[in-house]
């Protein structure tokens, strides 16, 4: 692994932070053809799945979280 930026990370803010992790996922999912998923792995998102279909108003989205980090 190389790194192309040097970055410490201890010194960027919340949520600079917050937007460098967006920033890593959104790298590693454009290859995502790369990634396995393990049986145990498929077992608990087939789970967490089921639990949504079933409840689909519970939970907090994505946009209500990052802006409750804010």
């Amino acid at each position: 692994m190389s790194r192309s930026n040097n970055i410490n990370i201890q010194q960027l803010s919340q949520s600079e932070r917050i937007l460098l992790a967006e920033e890593l996922w959104d790298s590693v999912a454009q290859n995502q053809d790369d990634l396995v998923v393990t049986d145990s792995q498929k077992k608990i998102l087939d789970a967490r799945i089921a639990a949504y279909k079933a409840s689909p108003n519970e939970g907090t989205s994505w946009e209500e979280v990052k802006n409750e980090m804010k």
